[in-house]
């Protein structure tokens, strides 16, 4: 931090109000705008002004960013933000208990998350569990969500979850999806007045993504990719093959899945994971313009299959990143960028090796033609900012420092001990830094976290209500409270 911490600038991403982030490393994420190693960025009520190497603007307040990179905050295409009260229960936790009887089969994400947490939730755990769990996450600098929210037991749990999307003070697209099917559920033909009442317009923080998931069978999903287009809402939903839907997704590749004239790829349409689906179905999603969001650690972790880095390489398309749970991994950008990179660089690296026979002289080969290009730290930064933006039909408003968006920025520390001396920006954001670098993040022009405390956020009684929800879950659930038990 500064040696001397101002104040932060009041009243800010109120309608001409302006201020000055002076002297940062900017790394605006738009080819067309450029990176400066030392610039200014000019913030004019909800929208970013400008950015040069030198603004003039007197008068107006001053953010000092000398040691700071700044760029876009960075945006989630897919969070279970109603779980932020089980963090790390399932910390070595599968999909679904494979019989072995390993510590990881038991418990389960389908069979404890799913199955018996999921039905218990109050409109209150749903409201402190994605509050809570949506300023922990503007904590650490991801200004934009997608919020998969599987809790909608009832209206009153939907509008829980959209008033916590709304309080958080973030970007978000929430994302209504099915809840457990009880008698006053309303999934999914209460969209038209979740629509009416609470996105009538398009032009605000928190937007609408229509949940349609295909394991809910050909006429519900089918009423929901209906109804989504009706509204004028994307579509969202899991492709998961260790959930057996790759046959799913072959029959909508080729034109036969569903019931209505409405189903069917298009750009509206995220599809999460696309794990171990066929050659066919990967070239109709290409070919259809759809969006392909990839949980690298949770993928890798929970049993999901291999994160399909290297097909979606193959096929010229590149995915926005994810965190889907925190019942298992942290949600943080970082965390995101380098599991990703990592991962990529290690099934190319292996494939190049094995070209040489791992024997001298081929030893360290040059690659063959045609492998794979190793993933760089630009192409993550790119997948967790302006990708995430696109995918959510946001990158009008958010995703890079381009003047005429709204200003969603984030100042990172790079005088901090893990990154100081600074030699690359993108190489330290990636390579180095975490969520404790993160000292500033600004939505929509207003200042939500400054020099590193987050503003307007009793943090203390919000952990008391998250404490007493997860109590309250796991009592009803019928799961036994134990720190050590689970790991």
């Amino acid at each position: 931090m500064p040696e001397n911490p101002a104040a932060a600038p009041l009243d800010t991403g109120r309608p001409g109000r302006r201020y000055l982030i002076r002297g940062g490393a900017v790394m605006s994420m738009d080819p067309d705008v450029g990176d400066f190693e030392i610039a200014d960025v000019l913030v004019d009520g909800d929208k970013i002004a400008a950015v040069a190497p030198a603004i003039e603007a007197p008068g107006v307040d001053v953010v000092d960013a000398r040691g700071r990179i700044v760029m876009p905050g960075f945006v989630d295409t897919h969070h279970h933000l109603f779980e932020t009260a089980l963090r790390s229960f399932l910390a070595n936790g599968l999909l679904v208990d494979d019989g072995s009887g390993a510590p990881s089969a038991d418990p389960t994400y389908v069979g404890h998350v799913l199955q018996r947490f999921a039905p218990v939730y109050r409109p209150e755990d749903v409201y402190i569990n994605t509050l809570f769990g949506g300023l922990a996450q503007l904590d650490a600098g991801v200004t934009t969500v997608l919020d998969v929210s599987q809790i909608h037991h009832s209206p009153e749990h939907t509008d829980a979850a959209i008033e916590a999307l709304a309080d958080a003070g973030r970007r978000a697209a929430f994302g209504y999806f099915e809840g457990d099917g009880r008698a006053e559920a309303r999934y999914p033909q209460d969209a038209y007045r979740i629509r009416k009442q609470w996105f009538s317009s398009d032009d605000q923080l928190v937007t609408m993504v229509m949940g349609g998931e295909f394991y809910l069978g050909e006429e519900l999903y089918s009423n929901a990719w209906g109804i989504a287009r009706e509204l004028d809402l994307q579509i969202a939903a899991h492709a998961v093959g260790a959930f057996g839907m790759r046959p799913l997704l072959d029959d909508l590749a080729h034109g036969r899945g569903g019931t209505g004239k409405d189903i069917g790829f298009g750009p509206d349409v995220l599809l999460i994971h696309m794990t171990g689906m066929s050659d066919f179905a990967w070239e109709r999603v290409r070919d259809a313009g759809v969006h392909v969001s990839v949980s690298t650690p949770i993928e890798m972790t929970m049993r999901h299959g291999t994160p399909p880095l290297l097909k979606l390489q193959q096929l010229g398309l590149e995915p926005s990143l994810s965190s889907d749970v925190e019942t298992t991994m942290a949600p943080d950008p970082f965390t995101l960028m380098r599991s990703t990179m990592t991962m990529q660089r290690m099934l190319v690296n292996e494939s190049v090796l094995a070209q040489g026979g791992f024997t001298p002289p081929g030893h360290y080969p040059e690659p063959a033609p045609g492998t794979p290009q190793l993933f760089t730290v630009r192409d993550v930064l790119r997948f967790a900012t302006l990708n995430g933006a696109k995918h959510l039909r946001l990158d009008h408003k958010t995703g890079s420092l381009t003047p005429g968006k709204e200003a969603d920025i984030v100042l990172l520390d790079a005088t901090a001990l893990n990154v100081t001396p600074l030699n690359s920006a993108p190489g330290a954001v990636v390579s180095l830094m975490d969520r404790s670098n993160v000292e500033t993040v600004i939505v929509a022009g207003k200042i939500r976290k400054w020099q590193g405390s987050l503003l307007e956020a009793d943090l203390v009684r919000l952990r008391g209500e998250l404490e007493r929800s997860r109590d309250h879950l796991f009592r009803a659930a019928d799961v036994q409270q134990n720190l050590f038990a689970y790991s």
